[in-house]
């Protein structure tokens, strides 16, 4: 818990630096760009639509009757903002994900190792687009998990904890391949994931937790219609700077598992030893002893 913790104040520390600032703002541009024009133009027929569809499903439709009677008639006004932002948060928190690995990534890696692992030998194990199969592959699994879960999601306890683990997941598996595709081999990259596969998960849990801390003001600003599409940038920039703290924080902690896997005497991943090839019988005749 200790390392968990030293890696957290060090990547809170270099959250700090001007060169992360600035590269924070890149996702802003262009993923809250996309999402303003998106929302400018498409918001209100989006949340007209989402209405509709709840009030006209005949199956759904005496019981939102039922709640809108119930709510005094606020429930009509609020369900379509409502869908509309519980369909948009997920698409934005895997965008700014996948955003922070493609754009900060080995940015990072290289900042935390120039200042901290000088002498920490690279072996470029991962690819660029070994990465990209990978963070895909996980992100579909993630996105497979979310929809099969929704109905969990209504029951008051479990939505509090199923999504931050699915995005805690998702962070874990995307940030460590980062974190560890410059600097490990294949094999120690595996060595590391399964020998610190406790720590890791804690920390990609409570990243998604302080993730899905920003969906509590779309939830919140979900009520004031007008000014969803100046809101939605200050979200995506919320959303980001969480993902540059955890990609710093498992950047910290990785290449330190590393370094210290490297130092032991008998690591869990070992060069392969040559084995000298068997030797071969003698095929020389054997002398004959003369009386």
């Amino acid at each position: 818990m200790s390392k968990v913790l030293d890696a957290f104040w060090r990547a809170l520390t270099y959250c700090l630096l001007p060169r992360v600032i600035l590269l924070s703002l890149l996702p802003v541009l262009l993923l809250g760009g996309f999402a303003f024009g998106l929302a400018w133009f498409f918001w209100d027929p989006a949340v007209e639509g989402a209405r509709r569809f709840v009030l006209d499903t005949p199956l759904l439709a005496p019981v939102t009757a039922w709640i809108d009677q119930f709510t005094g008639g606020a429930f009509r006004s609020v369900i379509g903002p409502l869908i509309v932002v519980v369909l948009a948060v997920p698409v934005m928190i895997v965008a700014s994900l996948l955003l922070v690995s493609t754009f900060m990534g080995s940015t990072v890696v290289t900042l935390v190792a120039r200042r901290r692992f000088v002498t920490l030998e690279r072996h470029h194990g991962g690819r660029w687009w070994q990465a990209l199969w990978w963070s895909l592959g996980s992100t579909v699994v993630a996105l497979a998990v979310m929809v099969v879960s929704l109905p969990l999601w209504v029951i008051p306890p479990l939505a509090l904890l199923v999504p931050p683990l699915i995005w805690g997941w998702l962070t874990y598996r995307v940030m460590v391949y980062d974190a560890l595709a410059d600097h490990a081999t294949h094999d120690e990259r595996l060595a590391v994931m399964r020998r610190h596969r406790g720590p890791l998960l804690l920390i990609g849990i409570v990243s998604g937790y302080l993730g899905a801390a920003p969906s509590l003001i779309w939830a919140m600003g979900a009520l004031a219609l007008p000014m969803m599409p100046l809101l939605i940038p200050v979200f995506v920039w919320l959303y980001t700077l969480v993902f540059v703290l955890a990609s710093l924080w498992f950047t910290h902690y990785s290449l330190a598992a590393l370094d210290a896997m490297r130092r032991e005497p008998t690591p869990d991943v070992l060069p392969p030893v040559a084995v000298p090839p068997p030797a071969l019988p003698d095929s020389s005749p054997t002398p004959i002893a003369l009386p």
